[in-house]
């Protein structure tokens, strides 16, 4: 799936796509029955994993919509797809992406 909105798909609808590729959403242990969500997870919130130690880091939603985090998640799909078990895995050092991050909260 592209990252680029097409005429078709408002940003909003390319962003829940997004989010439902990118989470391991299957039922495994720690997760809620109900939602299947990571139970360890604040509602508003996803998981992503970052670096060559795949570092896990929890999100906010809001961080989605901004461009500079989009620019990653392209990155991310154009390295490993978005299509397996292991979630949104962030293509890049560590240090820069907490740097990204702290300038976006």
């Amino acid at each position: 799936m592209a990252i680029r909105i097409s005429n078709k798909l408002s940003k909003a609808a390319v962003l829940k796509q997004i989010m439902k590729r990118c989470s391991s959403l299957g039922k495994k242990q720690g997760y809620d029955d109900v939602d299947h969500l990571p139970i360890d997870v604040p509602k508003g919130h996803f998981t992503i994993y970052v670096g060559e130690n795949k570092t896990r880091y929890i999100v906010p939603i809001s961080f989605l919509t901004h461009p500079l985090f989009q620019c990653l998640l392209q990155r991310a799909e154009e390295e490993f797809g978005f299509d397996h078990d292991m979630g949104i895995i962030i293509p890049c050092e560590e240090v820069v992406f907490l740097a990204l991050t702290s300038m976006l909260r």
